[in-house]
């Protein structure tokens, strides 16, 4: 089984919940959207194939239990599930970050979904497969990313009118660079939203379009 990588590294985890902990990122390339303030652009398109044993071995080599595959769109590449599920087999904890337009029930039973659920700005929100929300399982994530107060009041009402009385953990953040954090961190006190913030601080420590970190 072959893959198309963008790029497998060892950094810290810079966004859910998971924020602070060192994590191997499997970065799988390709994605089926074309989000306007994408920050990877050079994983839609650019990789190099791998087979299935030779990302296992170099996972195994950086020595993380926390693994993440992301992308690009992770689950446009059909050994993906697989993947997964060798490396929960091998004792990792395994986040898979998705763009929310395909089916997460794919991914096997123990592997944490961080879903996005893309805002207006975006200019993808209408590519979001709605049934994905009744998939959740105890332990996955949604993440709204914020550009202006438009999107917060669309990602609110979603909240609000879906994830009401939800055990899912919520995160908001924002676009880096275009929206102030201060704003976003208002908003959600103002109306008492049960939500978590989160900075991208991957992007506070290093470059904002440094790769590999």
């Amino acid at each position: 089984m072959q893959f198309m990588v963008s790029e497998i590294f060892r950094s810290i985890q810079g966004e859910s919940s998971y924020t602070g902990l060192p994590c191997t990122f499997v970065r799988l390339a390709g994605c089926n959207l074309r989000c306007r303030q994408c920050d990877t652009r050079y994983a839609l398109e650019a990789g190099h194939e791998m087979s299935l044993d030779e990302i296992l071995d170099r996972v195994s080599s950086l020595d993380s239990n926390l693994v993440e595959i992301t992308g690009g769109e992770p689950l446009i590449q059909e050994g993906t599930p697989e993947l997964t599920a060798l490396l929960k087999q091998r004792g990792h904890r395994v986040l898979v970050e998705t763009n929310g337009s395909l089916d997460i029930s794919l991914l096997p039973e123990g592997v944490i979904r961080i879903m996005d659920i893309k805002c207006p700005a975006s200019g993808e929100s209408k590519q979001f497969m709605w049934e994905n929300i009744w998939r959740l399982r105890d332990g996955d994530e949604v993440k709204f990313v914020i550009s202006d107060r438009h999107d917060y009041e669309w990602a609110r009402g979603i909240v609000r009118e879906r994830f009401g009385r939800s055990r899912t953990e919520i995160l908001f953040s924002t676009v880096f660079g275009e929206l102030p954090p201060r704003n976003l961190v208002e908003w959600i006190l103002e109306d008492r939203l049960s939500v978590r913030f989160q900075l991208q601080i991957h992007k506070y420590i290093w470059p904002h379009d440094a790769r590999g970190v």
